[in-house]
């Protein structure tokens, strides 16, 4: 019986409330801008997913804000709707409510008095494109406002809803108050004449508990764990001594009688007598408990607590988050649907609760791809770029139908990271031949990058997240500003140690089984005013028929490049190793639908002429190759390096090694 007299709240409100619970989908759209979306994270499956739980709603954190092109105007950059249009779409054939949130957010940086000049462009170019749209779809003005005055946040507000209504008098607008949308704040707003807002607030009380371990509160709570709700003086810990003589320690002092189910209801009842004194309907947009440092049993009592009272109130709420620090995954899991629900917090929250599975790793028997207009599903962006410009959707594509990505003034030690969820086992596939498969383009012939692996940190302190690498240098001659088809055996990757906090030389302890992460990386120099572009990543069988959808790179001549460095000795490029690489293109054409291959001899000799090692000795397809020499205890003085293949090719040249 109360549900459905839940249920008659929330529809005798009329239309500016017609859902009841669901959650906030994180670290999507939040990005800081439109060409830096990873639109792959999330599928309609996972919409699918969250309405199976019995969710009628879902917020959607957009930085909007970061994906105009600025004043005057601030026009939308037209790829946002590429992104955002399928994912209105879903919501819409699940019958999900989407809440479209201006998540123009930073916590350290006070919303601004003229923010007005920003929200009311963008809200009537969002407004414009989604007029037409069902009544699944809510706007919701900006999250959090915060560092304003109420009276000036509230007259923004307005301005806002007007300029909406000018463009879309149908959808449901979603207000909340300045004070980063606190319910304390709810009674400083006016009386808005329109009669389709949803008003909205955000939950998180007693700070202490459902934020202990937060590095972005103020102070940082990174220390304060063990924070039992409801107050419990048994299990009480210390102030930690980095919190002292601030308002930590005070909360911390008035914990009896703040920490408690009644000053919980306390609390919310402020947003329970707003809602009904006004006759407005009413939603808590965000509320939660940070994961990290909060006891596991108290956590999940505070979210049973805290909706059963939204819903006996009549009160929609959403919690922060799906996945992430505060969601409904289990601690330090790979957060997959059919293996790492956290079955005891559906249950305190009132979800369906479905069958999980215990997950089996296998290894990978066959290739996948990494980037093929844009990264694919199951691969998290993990990129670290503090300067130049990363575009994951550049139109100069090796195909100019498709997306490649391009990369422009990265500092040294920037990286692009494909991070793989879960880990995969690459055994099999290094085994069996497979290769590291792109086209890559860089314009300037002095460049290095580095191909690599990384592996899992384990729990043993001895372990570190080893790497496997390969170099791109200018000894490839590949930086001409022409697309190379590039492919690299994966057995051809050379242990490259670790940094985990300070550096670990190699010691043939990578794990092929347990492979995190593939990296592009600015290992060697700062490639500030170098612009590099990469497409269709995969990794592949090069002897598979019909894998490819794109055109090769078949090299008009083999030829054999200068080796790099040279003179060459003990370097940090090679881990303070003496060593150097060699590099030399292979010719080739098709025959039927394979590439053809040469047998190829790659020997270094002394000056006498004798043999002193032989790098290569096997068949390869046509393309760009490297190899790295390392000289070990091979005296100072002069070498040569010879290559000859089956094409008819031969060709020598000198190195020097001094030490």
């Amino acid at each position: 019986m109360k549900q459905i007299v839940f249920l008659l709240l929330f529809f005798s409100a009329g239309q500016a409330q017609s859902f009841q619970r669901g959650v906030n989908i994180t670290e999507w759209f939040q990005s800081s801008g439109a060409h830096q979306i990873q639109f792959s994270k999330y599928t309609r499956q996972d919409l699918e997913d969250i309405s199976s739980l019995g969710c009628d709603v879902i917020r959607l954190p957009i930085n909007l804000h970061a994906m105009t092109g600025g004043p005057p105007g601030y026009p939308l950059d037209p790829l946002l709707f590429t992104f955002l249009d399928p994912v209105v779409d879903w919501a819409e054939e699940l019958h999900l409510s989407l809440i479209l949130d201006d998540h123009s957010f930073n916590p350290a940086v006070e919303t601004p008095p003229d923010i007005d000049e920003i929200l009311v462009p963008v809200w009537q170019q969002m407004a414009r494109h989604y007029k037409n749209r069902s009544r699944f779809i809510y706007y919701e003005v900006l999250n959090e406002p915060h560092g304003i005055s109420d009276s000036d946040w509230n007259t923004i507000q307005q301005k806002v809803i007007n300029a909406i209504r000018e463009i879309d008098s149908v959808h449901t607008i979603v207000v909340g108050p300045a004070g980063w949308n606190s319910f304390h704040n709810l009674q400083q707003m006016p009386n808005y004449a329109d009669s389709n807002l949803l008003y909205t607030f955000h939950f998180y009380e007693p700070l202490l508990f459902t934020h202990q371990g937060a590095s972005w509160t103020s102070p940082p709570m990174v220390s304060l764990s063990g924070m039992p709700w409801p107050y419990d003086p048994n299990r009480m810990p210390d102030c930690p001594d980095d919190l002292k003589g601030t308002w930590v320690e005070s909360a911390m002092d008035d914990y009896s009688s703040t920490g408690t189910v009644g000053h919980l209801h306390d609390m919310l009842d402020i947003a329970v007598n707003f809602k009904e004194q006004r006759h407005v309907p009413l939603y808590c947009g965000e509320m939660g408990v940070y994961m990290p440092n909060s006891p596991p049993v108290d956590r999940r009592m505070w979210y049973q607590v805290t909706r059963s009272y939204l819903e006996e109130k009549g009160i929609a709420w959403t919690m922060w988050d799906y996945r992430g620090g505060f969601g409904l995954f289990k601690k330090g899991s790979n957060q997959l649907f059919d293996y790492d629900l956290n079955t005891d917090l559906l249950k305190a929250l009132g979800f369906n609760v479905p069958e999980q599975k215990a997950f089996i790793p296998h290894p990978d028997s066959t290739g996948f791809w990494l980037y093929k207009n844009g990264f694919e599903h199951g691969i998290y962006e993990a990129s670290w770029n503090e300067q130049g410009v990363l575009d994951y959707y550049s139109d100069k594509s090796e195909d100019q139908s498709d997306f490649c990505m391009y990369w422009q003034g990265a500092t040294q030690y920037s990286k692009i990271g494909f991070d793989f969820i879960p880990n995969r086992d690459f055994t099999l596939l290094k085994d069996r031949g497979y290769v590291l498969d792109l086209w890559i383009k860089g314009d300037t012939p002095q460049s290095a990058l580095d191909l690599r692996f990384l592996d899992t940190k384990t729990e043993d302190p001895d372990d570190h997240p080893w790497r496997m690498n390969y170099t791109l240098s200018s000894a490839l001659s590949i930086w001409d500003n022409q697309w190379h088809h590039l492919q690299i055996a994966l057995t051809d990757f050379i242990e490259g140690g670790s940094w985990d906090n300070g550096w670990y030389a190699p010691q043939g302890a990578f794990d092929w089984t347990a492979v995190d992460q593939f990296q592009i990386v600015a290992e060697h120099l700062d490639l500030t005013g170098m612009q590099f572009w990469f497409d269709n990543i995969q990794i592949m069988d090069p002897n598979a028929v019909g894998i490819r959808d794109k055109k090769h790179y078949f090299p008009e001549s083999t030829q054999l490049y200068c080796n790099y460095p040279n003179p060459f000795g003990k370097s940090r490029l090679f881990d303070g190793h003496a060593a150097t690489i060699i590099g030399y293109l292979l010719k080739g054409s098709l025959s039927g639908r394979r590439s053809t291959t040469s047998h190829v001899h790659l020997t270094v000799y002394n000056i006498l002429g004798q043999k002193v090692r032989e790098l290569v000795n096997t068949r390869q397809l046509p393309g760009s190759y490297s190899v790295t020499f390392d000289a070990g205890d091979l005296p100072n003085g002069i070498y040569f390096y010879r290559l000859s293949s089956s094409n008819g090719f031969s060709e020598s040249r000198k190195m020097l090694l001094i030490r």
